[in-house]
């Protein structure tokens, strides 16, 4: 897997939000994407909390539990299609504009690493990452899961905008009529999916799926 057009990056950070991201590396996968994995320790953190997953130590181990939790829910995984890397792996191919993927994703984005992106630093694989992205003209999406937010926060959403980042709070709406907490997560993660430019058929389209109920618009 080798076609620059199908790798991304993934950065999975601190925030609450650890179902988003499995689903969303379920999704990528499954659409054959190679996808680089940057973890965060807060993250390791998270989804012990949230998901009861404790990541092994390392990040070849770390690459095989997570090829074998997609194998488990019937996903096909190709060989090296998923690559994990330290934070400060700066050989990593997502380190350098000459080698890293043109698509990243940080979901869920704590407001830590927002604001790192933000001013640019560059201490971490995931925040070099970025900026890269960033520099190169790519397509950086940010997930935040955090509320309420303060003006700090809003300046580095607007910082981030302005520079070509799209913004996507994990916000999901309700006019699909949802049964489950995967429905909730389905909305995000097909909005992602949508802005990446990727198939999704996780949620119908507005105006061409059964809807019900007002808009609440006169």
């Amino acid at each position: 897997m080798t076609n620059k057009d199908s790798r991304i990056t993934l950065a999975i950070t601190g925030a609450s939000g650890a179902p988003y991201a499995l689903r969303l590396l379920e999704c990528l996968v499954a659409q054959e994407q190679q996808v680089l994995v940057l973890i965060s320790s807060a993250a390791k953190v998270v989804f012990a909390t949230e998901e009861n997953m404790q990541f092994p130590g390392g990040t070849e181990a770390t690459a095989a539990f997570l090829q074998e939790y997609l194998e488990n829910k019937g996903i096909a995984v190709q060989d090296k299609q998923i690559q994990v890397f330290g934070k400060h792996e700066w050989f990593s191919p997502a380190a350098s504009g000459s080698a890293a993927p043109k698509k990243m994703v940080i979901c869920p984005c704590s407001t830590s690493t927002l604001s790192a992106v933000a001013t640019g630093a560059s201490n971490t694989l995931i925040e070099r990452a970025a900026d890269v992205v960033l520099k190169e003209r790519g397509q950086l999406i940010v997930v935040p899961r955090e509320m309420p937010l303060h003006a700090i926060h809003l300046e580095h959403m607007l910082k981030l905008a302005q520079v070509g980042a799209t913004i996507m709070p994990a916000s999901p709406g309700f006019y699909q009529s949802p049964q489950t907490i995967d429905d909730l997560v389905d909305f995000v993660v097909a909005r992602i999916l949508d802005h990446l430019g990727l198939e999704q058929n996780l949620i119908g389209r507005w105006g061409y799926s059964n809807t019900s109920g007002s808009t609440g618009k006169e």
